[in-house]
């Protein structure tokens, strides 16, 4: 069966994915602040500000497709809005003690990886596109994160979400950079190159 063709959006509607990435770049100081005064690293409010925020992330994909309203702007924003969102929680947590040094350095260096990745892959021709381990590592990164910032030290299972997405996210990240190696020896590169992705 043929893809569906995106319909046709009203100019407002063409623009909301990117109107909601900024939006999710413009929380995090509110974000930060909150976490920073939080005791013992709980927030009611964090909770809710990342939990929103990472609706934002599904939502604006879904706009995005529905409508055909892709952009350059939304390609690189998009999955720097995520990591960002994600990598505040995690240095915020491991703040406070809720996660170990391990957690930061492991999610931070693959970013710094990943972005060399992308340079690299910019100068052959690619682009980062979304694939499916990569939404995945995502979905539970924000879940597990998120709850964290809710629930006490007591609760397990959202450092065991967290630590899943995080392994699924380094696996996501390897299948990139190697798919990126691979193509970048061929003589004519492809127009896109999958990739972890975000959202």
């Amino acid at each position: 069966m043929a893809a569906e063709s995106p319909t046709a959006a009203h100019p407002f509607l063409a623009r909301l994915p990117n109107i909601l990435t900024i939006g999710r770049l413009a929380v995090l100081p509110p974000f930060w602040w909150v976490m920073v005064e939080a005791d013992h690293g709980r927030s009611a409010l964090a909770f809710v500000i990342f939990g929103v925020a990472s609706l934002t992330d599904w939502f604006d994909g879904w706009l995005a497709r529905r409508y055909g309203s892709f952009s350059r702007f939304g390609r690189l924003a998009d999955p720097l809005a995520d990591r960002l969102l994600i990598d505040s929680a995690v240095i915020l947590l491991w703040h406070h003690g809720r996660l170990p040094l391990l957690a930061p350095t492991l999610i931070l260096g693959r970013d710094v990886v990943l972005a060399l990745g992308i340079g690299s892959a910019a100068r052959h021709g690619y682009e980062l596109s979304v694939i499916y381990l990569g939404k995945t590592a995502t979905a539970a990164l924000m879940v597990g994160l998120g709850f964290m910032l809710l629930l006490p030290r007591s609760a397990s299972w959202p450092p065991v979400m967290f630590w899943a997405g995080l392994a699924l996210s380094l696996v996501a990240g390897a299948v990139y950079l190697i798919s990126v190696r691979a193509r970048s020896r061929r003589p004519q590169p492809q127009p896109q190159v999958e990739g972890p992705g975000n959202g």
